[in-house]
């Protein structure tokens, strides 16, 4: 069994326990449940009969659910351990997509999808900060094939939906993605890692921060994330409107980035243990740049799609380990540092997609792409901070 955190110091543990693969379905778990909200989207603005303007809105209460709920999640991992966090969470997301579903007026709709948000944004510190305390435990790195597991669920959950929304209906679907990620949480529910804190700290008054180090990481977290949901956001667009792709060749571009990231992100865990954080971290933002580069100095919709696949490569590892160091800052409660790296890492994530698209709309596309490396040349040059998450995997040096 290996239910709680009681791994001798420096002893590496098996490459499979129980309390890593109870993670990683955790994390297949809440990315299966965004996916499935994906193709949902449509009918959900029908029905309540929202605008573009006005489903952009609600999107955006979708978002500052998880801004809200993020720093709660990290307040009671810090007195509970993300053991109880992530089961509760887990628990509260299970009815929200029949709520969106059955929501029947703006209100209503607006109030489940803030519920939403605000729960997955929380689950999601609490398994980043549980993947932290399995990783201490087997002293070795797994970050990254969580979040590999997460994109995993996001791409069975939106490459499904369209299908099973066609064969049962838009409730058939909640009622089937609702079951599913249920039977995912049974099967992980018994094997989760348990973090109690010691007795002394559950007396300790929760506040933000007061260090740097915890918002430099943050900063690494936001920097990194920016570019992703540039790609994500915008790459398939850029393709179609200034590279003349045609609808087809245009979605590859998303295609190839989401391929190299999901590959990397699984063997990214390897890498780490092998080179160490910090080394990682620097070999993945250098093809993050020269990925970015090439997408946006490219001449022809090909050589920016070879962009796009390079810019996966790099982007996949830094976010995941940038989490990682966020959990091993001594002094400070792992779940009070993840929460403050994964709200600032989303926020930009929420804010950068319509910043993005009204700079693009002056400028265009390519310029964008091109001016996005600077962003991740002062991740890397705080890539130093990466060796706390050395501090888990015992990667090399």
């Amino acid at each position: 069994m290996d239910s709680h955190v009681n791994a001798p110091p420096g002893v590496r543990r098996g490459f499979l326990t129980r309390s890593r693969a109870a993670v990683s379905l955790l994390f297949l778990m809440n990315g299966f449940v965004v996916g499935c909200w994906a193709p949902k989207i449509p009918d959900f603005a029908e029905r309540l009969g929202l605008s573009k303007f006005e489903l952009g809105l609600m999107i955006i209460v979708f978002g500052i659910g998880s801004l809200v709920m993020m720093p709660i999640a990290g307040a009671q991992i810090a007195k509970h351990g993300s053991r109880v966090v992530v089961r509760a969470t887990a628990v509260c997301v299970l009815p929200l997509l029949l709520a969106l579903t059955l929501a029947p007026n703006v209100i209503t709709g607006a109030i489940a999808l803030f519920l939403f948000g605000g729960f997955i944004g929380a689950m999601d510190v609490a398994m980043n900060a549980n993947a932290v305390s399995v990783e201490q435990s087997m002293r070795r790195a797994i970050m990254s094939s969580c979040h590999a597991f997460w994109s995993l669920g996001g791409l069975i959950g939106s490459g499904l939906g369209g299908i099973v929304i066609a064969k049962l209906g838009i409730l058939g679907h909640a009622q089937l993605a609702t079951a599913l990620a249920a039977i995912f949480l049974a099967v992980a529910w018994p094997m989760i890692l348990a973090d109690p804190p010691h007795p002394d700290t559950k007396k300790e008054k929760t506040r933000l921060p007061m260090v740097p180090l915890p918002w430099l990481l943050g900063l690494m977290a936001l920097f990194s994330m920016v570019p992703e949901g540039a790609v994500l956001d915008w790459g398939a667009l850029y393709l179609r409107q200034e590279m003349d792709a045609s609808v087809a060749l245009s979605g590859l571009g998303f295609a190839a980035f989401s391929a190299t990231m999901a590959i990397m992100r699984f063997a990214g865990d390897l890498v780490r243990d092998r080179l160490g954080g910090v080394k990682t971290l620097r070999v993945c933002t250098l093809f993050a740049i020269a990925g970015m580069l090439l997408a946006g100095f490219a001449p022809d919709a090909e050589i920016a799609i070879l962009g796009f696949a390079l810019c996966g490569i790099g982007i996949s590892n830094m976010v995941p380990i940038a989490f990682s160091a966020a959990g091993n800052i001594p002094g400070l409660k792992p779940g009070i540092g993840i929460s403050v790296v994964t709200t600032m890492g989303y926020s930009g994530m929420l804010v950068a997609p319509s910043v993005i698209g009204f700079v693009a709309e002056h400028v265009g596309f390519a310029v964008v792409f091109m001016a996005l490396p600077v962003l991740l040349l002062v991740v890397l040059l705080f890539s130093k901070l990466a060796h706390y998450a050395d501090g888990v995997s015992g990667g090399g040096h």
